[in-house]
């Protein structure tokens, strides 16, 4: 009876104290993630992979690390989209010093529920540019500045930020640092590495679901969230000067095994490639016109083997190529597309490349074959066997049909000589000199 107690007395206190032990114990976790490089679809499902990790553990926050030169417009609008409505609240901290949110950063800093930069990196130029940095046609400028201006606006004001700074950054390409930033709201706060913007966050606090929350560093955890392979594969893929090289290398191989067939190699190569690239173009913004172009310049050289044109099919062919590539990609929001110096390099090199292919066509064109029936004749053959007219003799390895215009005396062991193939049978005549080596 009084084990029985003891163990009820016990039981009472586990389930009184338990909970506020295990409580106190708790950790939350605050998952980092890393965005380097372009704004692109594979940054897009990286975001979106990220988030649904972290809401599936129940982590506080998800705190992205961003440094961007900019990206393309649709992809920019997606993740701005997941942000303003995900799940968990998302902090973005743009560091270290040196760092960049620029183009399409400034979209998603904006966005933010949290915003904050390291002291020396900047953020701003967010007016929109074509894919390669150049201007946009003024036929289509204000079409797509109105509608980024709105999507920034938006957000900013959202946020309780300076919204006339965001389309500053916007209309003028306004930049400036983290400092200033903070100083004027573009952001919240300026922190020198993640450790020390989460600390931060804890301390100021931020709303969540009509809520104040705050937080100390001893209750959190920080887990970097690690991108797969699959990631970092998409992500070279998608880089619009990659999937141009993809595209042309594969285009080249691929001519080279129909201009020289039995290679293999370049073949296999140069498909895979080409499929590659191609699945590559399906996802980035993509003119069909100019790969059709650069298809119609391979078809010039290939017309030069069967066409006398002085070169003026190769000239044509090589400026085929060059405009195929400059128009390759749409007009786009953000940066990064195909520099003008690795379109012209890459253009000279395929155009090289498949010049090199068709000179190896045409020697082999000139030259006098190798191989072929009419090789035999002349040669000279050992008999195996003969009767009267026909018999079998050995040539080159091989065993031959043989006949004679008249009846010979031959015996196995002897030479005759082939003066005419017809088909598989040779024609043949006694050889002069019969201790001459044969086949």
């Amino acid at each position: 009876m009084r084990n029985s107690s003891v163990f009820f007395v016990l039981f009472l206190f586990l389930f009184l104290v338990g909970p506020t032990i295990a409580h106190s114990q708790e950790t939350n976790s605050i998952y980092v993630l890393q965005i380097q490089g372009s704004i692109n679809p594979a940054q897009q499902d990286l975001l979106q992979e990220a988030m649904n990790h972290a809401f599936k553990e129940q982590a506080k926050m998800l705190v992205v690390q961003l440094d961007t030169p900019g990206g393309l417009g649709e992809t920019t609008r997606n993740m701005v989209r997941q942000i303003l409505n995900a799940p968990i609240p998302i902090a973005i901290w743009v560091g270290p010093d040196g760092s960049r949110a620029a183009s399409a950063g400034v979209f998603l800093v904006a966005a933010a529920d949290i915003a904050g930069m390291s002291p020396n990196s900047n953020i701003g130029s967010a007016r929109p540019v074509g894919v390669g940095g150049e201007d946009i046609p003024e036929a289509m400028a204000d079409k797509i500045l109105n509608d980024f201006l709105s999507l920034v606006r938006g957000a900013a004001q959202k946020r309780g930020r300076n919204v006339d700074w965001y389309i500053s950054a916007v209309t003028e390409s306004a930049n400036i640092t983290g400092t200033e930033a903070a100083m004027i709201r573009v952001v919240d706060m300026v922190a020198i590495d993640v450790p020390d913007f989460v600390e931060q966050i804890g301390i100021r606090g931020f709303e969540w679901q009509n809520k104040r929350v705050y937080y100390s560093m001893d209750e959190v955890a920080l887990i970097d969230y690690e991108p797969g392979l699959w990631y970092s594969i998409l992500s070279w893929m998608l880089d619009p000067q990659i999937a141009y090289f993809l595209l042309m290398g594969g285009l080249a191989g691929i001519f080279f095994e129909l201009t020289n067939p039995g290679a293999i190699f370049p073949g296999v190569l140069g498909g895979l490639c080409l499929l590659l690239g191609l699945y590559a173009l399906t996802i980035l913004p993509t003119n069909v016109a100019g790969l059709l172009l650069i298809l119609f310049g391979l078809m010039l050289f290939g017309l030069e083997l069967v066409i006398s044109s002085f070169g003026l099919l190769s000239l044509a062919a090589v400026i085929s190529i060059f405009f195929g590539s400059v128009i390759l990609f749409r007009f786009e929001y953000g940066v990064g597309g195909v520099p003008m110096l690795s379109i012209i390099v890459t253009t000279i090199g395929i155009s090289a490349f498949v010049g090199f292919c068709l000179y190896l066509v045409a020697k082999a064109h000139r030259h006098k074959p190798f191989s072929g029936p009419h090789q035999l004749v002349g040669q000279t053959a050992k008999v195996k066997h003969w009767s009267k007219t026909n018999g079998i003799v050995h040539l080159q390895g091989e065993s031959w049909t043989a006949e004679s215009d008249s009846p010979l005396e031959l015996n196995s062991g002897e030479f005759v000589s082939v003066t005419k193939v017809d088909g598989l049978v040779l024609h043949v005549i006694p050889h002069q000199t019969s201790n001459e080596s044969g086949g």
